[in-house]
């Protein structure tokens, strides 16, 4: 059906004012007087709700029972006008009801709590601060395609279902078409009489087809859906979420550092050009503070400093972390968030971890302890950012693969990518809803999903 999207009326008031225009949308909220009743429509092509002003005489009684309904939904016919206080309003002339909305509809009052809303993922997307999300959401996904494609990288599809671990740590989510009470007398049976012949799972990354297509086509990137069976029931673990990893060849440690911290930069910048009335209302309701923090990452030049060094600064704290600092030990939330908040107050990539600590495909280092990766850390997250320079020698890898027990045979492919002409190469994985939760300060993961899966959630 033909209207107008109540967006345009916003952006484009002068052409419409005066003008008959056709709207569509749902109830957000109404109020009543005894001869003017009043209603916020929104559509979803805007924060910004349009108002809708009824004379109740020229309307039948049914048709304002059943208009004037919170989430019903509605086309109108009117005058737009121009307001002060509104921008525009729509005087109304005629109302359809396309959906009526009965008396239990979850929605009713204008706030409810995060946690209720999870309750109602179905529903959630029509509340403004779901809206709000997803709009942030989608106008982040189009910079990052916009920033890849403008470099010169190439977009590639990696496999969902695929038979390599990337990370090594088992986590895996098993496909299988085989019966739950399969009678078999082996796991090799099993497998055998699976869809593929073989142990199956939904990727943990793209990484390891991202290097193969980037020996070929020497800077790509991929953005699609990751799995993880990972008990980690935090506000920033998901089981399924999006990942952005590029891979880029010829291109050392220092070069992806550079990369990724204008990266970061141009996606932020996009967003906050694009996004105003969104980011100004989760400046308002999320995080006081927010338009100031972005716009310091924008102007500021992002800190470095090594693992070990890192160490020594948490030592020297005289903070009482939950989790002492070793050197060797993985840095938790609370130690990154005192680099990121305290100490250097502005993001900062941390480089040279122990190897042990770190996946079998990065390069390692000439001390023999650690090897070239880095995390970049920000305020109030912790890591956005994995990011490492790839082990190019083809017997360093599978040394390093052999210390961890990993079947070479699987990776028979990955492997060729080393045997026929190697090079040096590095690349990056940002987690797409950590990059949402750092631009909104939407402080838990769930809320920045359609559908958040999660341990014991589906």
């Amino acid at each position: 059906m033909k209207h107008t999207d109540i967006k345009e009326l916003f952006v484009k008031t002068a052409d419409f004012v005066n003008k008959e225009v056709t709207v569509c949308g749902w109830v957000r909220t109404w109020r009543d007087s005894k001869s003017v009743s009043f209603i916020e429509l929104n559509d979803g092509t805007c924060l910004s709700n349009l108002q809708l002003v009824i004379e109740k005489g020229a309307f039948k009684e049914s048709v304002l029972k059943s208009a004037l309904v919170v989430g019903a939904a509605l086309q109108v016919v009117g005058t737009l006008i121009s307001s002060e206080r509104n921008v525009c309003e729509l005087t109304v002339k005629n109302i359809n009801v396309l959906g009526g909305c009965p008396q239990d509809y979850p929605l009713q009052k204008k706030h409810h709590t995060l946690e209720f809303l999870r309750t109602i993922p179905h529903l959630r997307p029509r509340t403004r601060y779901f809206e709000a999300v997803l709009a942030v959401r989608s106008r982040l996904a189009f910079a990052i395609h916009k920033y890849f494609q403008e470099h010169g990288y190439k977009y590639v599809h990696t496999p969902i279902i695929t038979g390599s671990d990337c990370e090594g740590a088992g986590e895996m989510f098993r496909v299988t078409t085989q019966p739950w009470d399969a009678k078999v007398k082996d796991e090799a049976a099993y497998y055998a009489d699976d869809f593929f012949g073989a142990k199956a799972g939904l990727t943990v990354s793209g990484q390891l087809e991202g290097e193969v297509a980037a020996m070929g086509l020497g800077k790509i990137y991929t953005f699609g859906p990751t799995f993880r069976a990972e008990h980690s029931n935090t506000t920033r673990h998901a089981a399924e979420f999006w990942q952005i990893e590029p891979e880029v060849c010829f291109c050392d440690l220092h070069d992806i550092i550079e990369i990724a911290e204008d990266f970061i930069k141009s996606i932020i910048k996009d967003v906050v050009e694009n996004c105003p009335a969104e980011l100004a209302f989760f400046n308002e309701r999320i995080e006081k503070g927010l338009s100031e923090k972005l716009n310091h990452v924008l102007e500021s030049d992002f800190a470095k400093i090594t693992y070990t060094e890192a160490v020594k600064v948490l030592k020297a704290s005289g903070k009482d972390f939950k989790y002492p600092v070793e050197w060797g030990s993985d840095l938790q939330t609370e130690h990154e968030r005192y680099l990121t908040e305290e100490y250097f107050k502005k993001p900062v990539f941390v480089t040279d971890y122990p190897a042990d600590i770190k996946a079998f495909y990065m390069k390692q280092n000439s001390d023999g302890k650690t090897v070239a990766a880095t995390d970049l850390l920000v305020p109030g997250i912790g890591e956005i950012i994995g990011c490492s320079e790839r082990e190019a020698d083809l017997d360093k890898l599978k040394a390093a693969m052999l210390k961890r027990n990993m079947p070479l045979e699987s990776y028979t492919e990955y492997l060729d990518t080393r045997k026929y002409g190697s090079v040096p190469h590095s690349g990056f994985g940002l987690g797409f809803e950590r990059i949402i939760m750092y631009i909104t300060g939407v402080q838990n993961i769930r809320d920045t999903l359609l559908y958040p899966r999660t341990v014991g959630s589906l």
